[in-house]
């Protein structure tokens, strides 16, 4: 017999709240509110509050139009007040968990996060961890936290992890795409999460526990960057070599079966790949286990954009220039193509080394207007790409290989191009030089 949770959940008369309104939250949200639900999105900044609640979108994966509709209809409302979590069914966290300088996990904005919500939890409700993190925070965390006010996890409120599984860029693999990964506390927690998750994606996967589902989301990461890593290795084994990594790959990639195709390229980026194998490895060590295999091959992706500051070196002195003093422009500074995400780009750190070396350094990215540098500090505007742009500067980098831009036109202007993302194709001009 279901419970009056489920029974509201599966009607759609809950009331949804989504902590953190970024590129898990909003988009999450908004499937919810698609769906009928009626949902509050709790969000520190209030920038993104006020523009949720016209209409505007930030996300790229998000429209306007979509949410401006949703808005309209009263169905999703932003708020900075986190006494909006009393109203709540179901309050879903979707907040970041970044690493510190010393790459250790930080859980500073989970533990802010749930600190909120236990003031208002009342019994009868779902919390639901979304955000990334090492095996273990739900209950060894969050569990303690939502416990200091007075109500029991798994009898008095159900507590449960499912882990975001977004393709920012990607409208083929969208939150309703993807099969959704449950691990509550009790069967009764995975029920009603469930039942929760049932109305917005096909597929639910319910697994033993919360810990078993972080596993789980850490595993699928740590697979593609140990893959990325092995990749990025055979390709500086490959130019000592003076062999074409990308027709290794490419005539790899034929076979039918046992082998999955994965390409070099200055680093790995996004909120989740470059970050969970340190996430992963804080906690073996507790267990005075060390994930060697793991760390190497982030360690080996750390090293990427040094590598590609080193080959523009390389490939200037063989013009007759230095590095110091050269003028520099960086092609794309997302992480990936096509969206306006830098979190953890690779770009950014080869902009970073490139200052450091005394390049005179300048980027364009059609998706993002303006970058904030860490070391050294100071914030760079995106240079428009003209005929001028291209022909004035003494190297351009090709970091992220964004659809709108006119490579042709950039290897036509150009006097020297590193494209680090084989986007020329295999281009044999004298003056582009791959990975």
């Amino acid at each position: 017999m279901r419970s009056a949770l489920e029974q509201k959940l599966t009607a759609r008369t809950a009331t949804v709240v989504v902590v953190g309104l970024g590129y898990v939250g909003l988009p999450l949200a908004v499937e919810f509110a698609r769906a009928g639900f009626r949902v509050h999105g709790l969000e520190v900044d209030p920038r993104r509050v006020a523009s949720v609640n016209a209409g505007r979108s930030y996300i790229d994966d998000v429209s306007d139009e979509q949410l401006a509709g949703l808005v309209h209809n009263g169905t999703l409302r932003a708020t900075e007040h986190p006494q909006v979590v009393a109203e709540a069914d179901a309050t879903l966290i979707c907040v970041p968990t970044p690493l510190t300088r010393s790459k250790q996990p930080d859980l500073t904005f989970v533990t802010s996060a749930i600190e909120q919500v236990a003031r208002y939890l009342r019994p009868g409700q779902l919390i639901v961890l979304e955000s990334t993190t090492y095996p273990g925070t739900t209950t060894e965390v969050v569990r303690p936290l939502l416990e200091q006010s007075g109500l029991i996890a798994g009898r008095d409120f159900h507590l449960a992890f499912s882990p975001e599984r977004l393709d920012p860029g990607n409208q083929h693999r969208t939150t309703r795409a993807a099969p959704k990964i449950v691990g509550g506390l009790t069967p009764q927690c995975a029920d009603a999460a469930c039942a929760l998750y049932g109305q917005i994606v096909p597929k639910i996967v319910s697994v033993s526990s919360p810990t078993v589902a972080e596993m789980v989301k850490v595993y699928e990461n740590v697979f593609r960057n140990v893959n990325i890593a092995l990749v990025n290795e055979l390709t500086l084994l490959c130019e000592r070599m003076g062999l074409d990594v990308w027709e290794i790959i490419d005539a790899a990639a034929t076979k039918p079966y046992g082998f999955m195709p994965f390409y070099p390229g200055p680093g790995v980026g996004g909120h989740c790949i470059p970050v969970d194998p340190h996430y992963l490895a804080a906690k073996a060590r507790e267990y005075d286990f060390h994930v060697r295999f793991i760390e190497l091959a982030a360690a080996v992706n750390d090293n990427m954009p040094y590598y590609v500051v080193a080959r523009t070196m390389t490939a200037l002195e063989a013009t007759g220039r230095t590095l110091f003093g050269a003028k520099t422009l960086v092609l794309g500074v997302a992480y990936k193509r096509d969206i306006s995400d830098t979190r953890e780009s690779p770009a950014l750190k080869v902009i970073e080394l490139l200052e450091k070396h005394g390049a005179d350094v300048s980027y364009h990215d059609p998706h993002v207007p303006q970058i904030t540098l860490t070391n050294p500090g100071g914030t760079l505007h995106s240079t428009p790409l003209t005929e001028e742009t291209l022909s004035s500067v003494d190297c351009v980098v090709i970091a992220t290989d964004h659809g709108a831009v006119d490579y042709e036109r950039v290897v036509a202007r150009a006097r020297l191009v590193v494209d680090t993302r084989n986007v020329l194709n295999g281009s044999h001009r004298a003056h582009v030089i791959r990975l």
